[in-house]
């Protein structure tokens, strides 16, 4: 992490402010701008951990920080402790700790023994930026909170970055949600991981989610999760083109030398608009790129050389075609829309789910036109195998969707991302 002081301005910047205010200090607006009342904030966090109060975030400062932004420390037993008393004394559910520490006799606690110990608060901060570096962190913080949460990886995107996917539940009927095929839509990332964090902190506290039960769903279901398809794309949207992009001259020409790619940019790094690369009417889609002015590699709409041409839906293909999906989910943003067809490839079931997620949600059923009806994943996913498939559009007005709309997105979309298994089964 880079030092941070009073001028310093950044979405790493946000990301401290929204942790400050969480762990209690007053860092002020939290807008990415290291200010007067962010340099006080820092300041007190320092006197009360034994540092040199200077108000600059450097190394040893970043230390005491990280492990609050991961969302647990490491707690050595002392003469005396109890798993009882250590719940007690960082005011933490006694089940959480138990959870974090799965394996551990909680009775037989030893002087010298390391358990993690979680802090009394969530792990998924959904009012800032959400970069591809906080949602790895946020993968590694929810692990260690919840051990029966697996990691896996499906793949690589063209800089070399993890495509992670998260699994939930251990039964026979598979589904499968995805998000930010585009990277102005990167606000779909932090729903699927929250929607992770409240499924899993009420299972470890065996406690119904809007009325669900989640012991049903895990052991009759398996919810899997790629919370981050494009993450080229949406670091390229919320950290700017970096001189380090080795693709740096090619954006440039490929976005007709504007710089304003926070404002435009859907596609992946090569340009590719990933959401046009699967094949299903791929032809059909690089047919209609030049009505949409589309004439090659640019910001949105160009479909690629070929279906799968990019490592970021390839993996996504392959690792639908390593799984059984009875159903699958993939969020975009904008529109408040379920799209839910494919020609006439639709099953006979997809409206009457479709109707189920409607009435859920709030959103319109809807049919795309266009160049939209062509080469997506929920098009390739219904062609392919005759199952429900849906595109859920979230939040109203302008890509990229400002993060003050999240908290009307998670709760429209919560009841359709826990009745989905279920419609599945039936």
């Amino acid at each position: 992490m880079r030092t941070l002081k009073r001028g310093s301005r950044g979405n790493d910047v946000m990301e401290i402010q929204s942790l400050l205010k969480k762990i209690g200090y007053s860092p002020g607006l939290i807008d990415g701008i290291f200010g007067l009342q962010t340099e006080k904030a820092i300041v007190q966090l320092q006197r009360h951990n034994g540092l040199v109060a200077d108000g600059i975030i450097e190394s040893n400062t970043h230390k005491v920080l990280e492990r609050f932004l991961l969302g647990y420390e490491n707690y050595t037993v002392k003469s005396g402790d109890t798993i009882f008393k250590i719940a007690q004394k960082y005011s933490i559910n006694i089940e959480l700790l138990l959870t974090a520490n799965f394996g551990t006799n909680p009775l037989a606690l030893q002087v010298g023994q390391v358990i993690k110990v979680p802090y009394a608060f969530d792990v998924v901060d959904t009012n800032i930026n959400y970069t591809y570096e906080i949602m790895e962190r946020d993968i590694e913080g929810l692990k260690s909170r919840y051990p029966f949460i697996e990691v896996g990886v499906a793949g690589k995107s063209v800089l070399g970055k993890n495509l992670y996917t998260l699994k939930l539940g251990n039964g026979p009927v598979k589904v499968f949600y995805n998000s930010v095929h585009h990277g102005l839509e990167w606000i779909t990332s932090p729903l699927v991981m929250k929607f992770v964090e409240n499924f899993a902190k009420a299972y470890a506290t065996e406690r119904p989610l809007r009325g669900y039960n989640l012991n049903d769903i895990w052991l009759n279901t398996t919810i899997y999760i790629m919370p981050m398809v494009n993450p080229d794309g949406v670091d390229l949207v919320l950290h700017g083109l970096q001189q380090t992009n080795p693709f740096y001259d090619e954006l440039i020409a490929w976005n007709d030398g504007r710089m304003n790619f926070g404002e435009v940019w859907q596609a992946n790094i090569r340009g590719v608009d990933l959401n046009h690369n699967y094949d299903a009417s791929w032809q059909l889609s690089k047919q209609a790129e030049p009505a949409y002015g589309v004439n090659g590699p640019g910001p949105t709409r160009y479909s690629g050389e070929y279906p799968e041409s990019e490592p970021e839906s390839k993996a996504v293909a392959d690792f639908t075609r390593h799984h059984d999906f009875k159903l699958v989910l993939a969020f975009h943003s904008q529109g408040e829309e379920i799209y839910w067809t494919y020609q006439d490839k639709t099953p006979s079931q997809a409206r009457r789910i479709g109707d189920v997620f409607s009435q859920l949600s709030g959103y319109s059923l809807s049919e795309t036109t266009g160049i939209a009806s062509f080469a997506g994943y929920k098009d390739w996913f219904i062609d392919k195998y005759c199952r429900p498939g849906y595109t859920i559009e979230v939040g109203l007005g302008k890509n990229p969707l400002p993060i003050s709309q999240f908290s009307k997105i998670y709760q429209d979309n919560e009841g359709v991302l826990l009745a989905a298994p279920i419609q599945a089964r039936s």
